[in-house]
């Protein structure tokens, strides 16, 4: 460890993990014998967190299976996860003898990484070397595998629906769970070891976003048999991560989820990033808590700083005083299953402010707007309604469109003046991410817009973007807030205005 580096080793026991049964010892874990293999057989002893997982993820049942069918293991990039399942995999083969282990990684290319790593110790160490026939390895096209002479095998496949099907799986390992966002690869593999009563899988990754569908769904029971007791008692979680809402530089937190830091592992290493992850915040500190501080986040590629977004000052009293100001704006969610109306207007802080005006959800949702909106516009009167005929909300484009020189009066209400906000998409949402990074939006608490924030991300088009929702969900709310906020700025600003407070300091 480095002489100004914080006085810290990384944690070899995790935050978060399944306790024993019973004690554990070389007859109630196989564990002790796989740190013993990989001590004696292949002179590369494994390390104090990895030596702390296999003798609890190996316990076994009083007849002699694994306790855990599933271990599930969380654990911060770097710290030797493919090693490990080298290890583990050439115990499995040579010393306990298990017909067949299937490594699984997201790209067929990473499981092979770590299976050139299996083969070239195995063929290195003469104990192992012994025991591997002429034709131990093949390295055909659609088949991957190393075999030994007694008649055991390691084979690898990439992550798919078709990974581990026809095959019987006695030892499975999936690799970079994170990344699985069906349950098609996790559903072909598992399933192959039904026919094996002493088969078991190891499941290791670090944190992931929504995305991560297994991962999410598999730690939630784990916790939940954890703390209350229910579910599957044959799921095992070894978790290290940092606590939530830690600092991302917080030193205790780091050695939580990095169990070699201060060991292979230096500090500033990590302390370096960190800091300008912290600086940065948006997406740089949500790829460096995911990746270092091993913490689940929403999204990796959010659209709005969510701590930035947090931060965002109070609308007070609403929109009342600056009534003549006020732009509100309209949108659709894609499915056609929710609607939202927001107000926007420049205060006298000379922040923008927005305020919710009303949403509609459910079947037929827009036939209520169609009824709805006239009359709830020439109540409130704005001063200008937008929407955004180039996305969703141009399914109401025959009600919405301005037919005041039609000589029609029911739209828009007198007074209102329509306008339509077309090409601008990318103005809009970049506009509004940048007006919350400086601060200049106040707002009211409104759990709709903050939870369409908090699932928002950047949809790519060239080098701008626009709002996207990952997984299943809405952004009507926030593409109306973020209307309503660009229509507001346009419109004259008040007669007197001081400038906007700073920000809290973020660190």
């Amino acid at each position: 460890m480095l002489a100004d580096a914080p006085p810290l080793l990384g944690s070899t026991e995790p935050r978060l993990f399944t306790p024993p049964l019973r004690e554990l010892t070389p007859e109630t874990s196989y564990g002790f014998a796989v740190i013993d293999f990989a001590r004696d057989v292949l002179g590369q002893p494994l390390d104090p967190w990895q030596e702390w997982l296999v003798i609890h993820a190996g316990e076994l049942l009083p007849d002699g299976r694994p306790r855990f069918r599933t271990v599930l293991v969380l654990v911060a990039r770097q710290a030797g996860k493919t090693h490990l399942c080298t290890v583990l995999a050439l115990f499995w083969m040579f010393v306990e003898k298990w017909p067949l282990t299937l490594g699984m990684s997201t790209m067929l290319e990473y499981a092979k990484e770590a299976w050139d790593g299996a083969v070239a110790l195995a063929e290195e160490t003469p104990e192992l070397a012994k025991d591997l026939p002429k034709n131990a390895v093949l390295r055909g096209n659609n088949d991957v595998h190393m075999k030994t002479v007694h008649r055991t095998r390691y084979k690898i496949a990439a992550a798919n629906r078709r990974g581990g099907r026809s095959l019987r799986i006695d030892r499975l390992i999936i690799d970079e769970l994170r990344e699985h966002s069906t349950w098609a690869a996790w559903n072909a593999a598992t399933n192959a070891m039904n026919a094996r009563p002493l088969g078991q899988a190891w499941a290791i990754t670090n944190q992931g976003d929504d995305t991560a569908v297994v991962l999410e769904a598999l730690r939630t029971a784990a916790l939940r048999h954890l703390e209350e007791g229910d579910g599957d008692p044959r799921l095992g979680l070894f978790e290290w991560s940092a606590p939530d809402g830690c600092e991302v530089d917080d030193p205790d937190a780091i050695a939580a989820a990095n169990p070699n830091v201060g060991r292979r592992q230096h500090w500033d290493d990590l302390l370096g990033p960190a800091v300008r992850a912290k600086a940065a915040g948006g997406e740089e500190e949500a790829g460096f808590r995911t990746e270092v501080l091993c913490q689940r986040v929403r999204l990796l590629n959010p659209a709005i700083d969510p701590k930035k977004w947090e931060l965002c000052p109070a609308l007070v009293d609403g929109l009342d005083a600056v009534r003549s100001r006020v732009a509100m704006v309209l949108d659709v969610a894609p499915d056609q299953q929710h609607a939202t109306l927001y107000a926007a207007a420049t205060i006298a802080d000379g922040r923008v402010g927005i305020d919710f005006v009303k949403a509609w959800s459910g079947s037929g949702c827009t036939n209520l707007v169609r009824r709805e909106l006239p009359a709830l516009l020439a109540r409130l009167k704005p001063r200008v309604f937008g929407w955004l005929p180039d996305g969703p909300a141009a399914s109401l484009a025959a009600v919405l469109a301005d037919r005041s020189k039609q000589g029609r009066t029911a739209w828009p209400p007198p007074g209102v003046k329509v306008e339509a906000i077309r090409g601008e998409m990318a103005a809009v949402c970049m506009g509004f991410a940048e007006l919350v990074k400086a601060g200049q939006v106040a707002r009211g608490d409104d759990p709709l817009l903050n939870d369409q924030v908090g699932g928002a991300e950047k949809l790519k088009r060239g080098d701008r973007w626009v709002f996207a929702r990952s997984g299943a969900g809405h952004v009507d709310a926030l593409y109306a807030a973020a209307g309503a906020a660009h229509l507001a700025q346009t419109l004259p600003p008040p007669k007197s205005m001081t400038l906007p407070s700073p920000l809290p300091s973020t660190g």
